[in-house]
């Protein structure tokens, strides 16, 4: 089981995509266990400030260290085997391989950050690592948070039916999944391709590699280098190339 500490100022947005579809299940299964802490319970002023101008001026509020701070410190696992992450546009670009990373942390707490952003010791002296999931900016932390919370998820061990699901996923193995098609065969004129209907699984098989290698040489050509592809594979890649010329 993998434990997820949220902390945010809004906990009230994860009420209703947490309890829906595979993360719901997975929690009644006793596979995720997702704890929702709202950071005001550890400001300690009479208005629960979790926020304050920056120093040297600055439009926007950055939120404090002080509460942050207590916050981590309370609910971080005794066994020190956490793994504390802080949402932000500056961190590493989140994928698959940072999430199988993380699919291995018994506790992983999550900073979700507002405003302007978060006070720099918090980067400095509390945080394990900084995600970001793309060169965009959000209100808050929350939205990036359920991103990386059902990416996790899916990599946990009978969190999905079928623990062979993941397999075939774009991105799993660093290629665009081949296309899918279910009945009707026919719809409008529009057909499903002979191979899939011919029972022939060494030929499928092959079909599907084909068909992720050219979805990946078409529209993310950048992840081919990131891969070892095997004699075949450059063989099948080539002839793709041709066909396309």
């Amino acid at each position: 089981m993998i434990k997820f500490d949220v902390l945010s100022i809004f906990p009230e947005m994860f009420s209703s995509p947490l309890n829906f579809s595979l993360l719901k299940k997975a929690q009644e299964k006793g596979l995720l266990n997702i704890c929702l802490h709202d950071i005001r319970n550890w400001a300690n002023d009479k208005h629960k400030m979790t926020d304050d101008a920056p120093y040297g001026g600055g439009c926007g509020m950055v939120m404090k260290v002080e509460p942050v701070e207590k916050a981590l410190a309370a609910i971080r696992s005794p066994e020190d085997d956490s793994l504390i992450v802080l949402m932000t546009p500056q961190g590493e670009t989140f994928n698959q391989i940072i999430a199988a990373q993380l699919a291995e942390k018994k506790q992983i707490i999550i900073i979700c950050g507002r405003y302007e952003g978060v006070d720099e010791r918090i980067r400095e002296h509390l945080v394990d690592r900084e995600i970001s999931i793309g060169d965009y900016i959000l209100t808050g932390g929350e939205l990036a948070a359920l991103v990386l919370i059902d990416a996790v998820s899916r990599l946990i061990p009978d969190v999905l039916g079928n623990p062979e699901s993941t397999l075939g996923e774009s991105f799993s193995h660093n290629l665009l999944e081949y296309p899918q098609y279910t009945r009707p065969a026919e719809y409008k004129g529009w057909m499903v391709p002979d191979v899939l209907l011919s029972g022939n699984h060494a030929q499928i098989e092959l079909w599907h590699k084909h068909e992720s290698l050219r979805r990946t040489y078409q529209r993310r050509p950048d992840l081919l280098k990131k891969i070892n592809l095997s004699g075949k594979d450059k063989k099948i890649l080539e002839q793709i190339k041709l066909e396309d010329i």
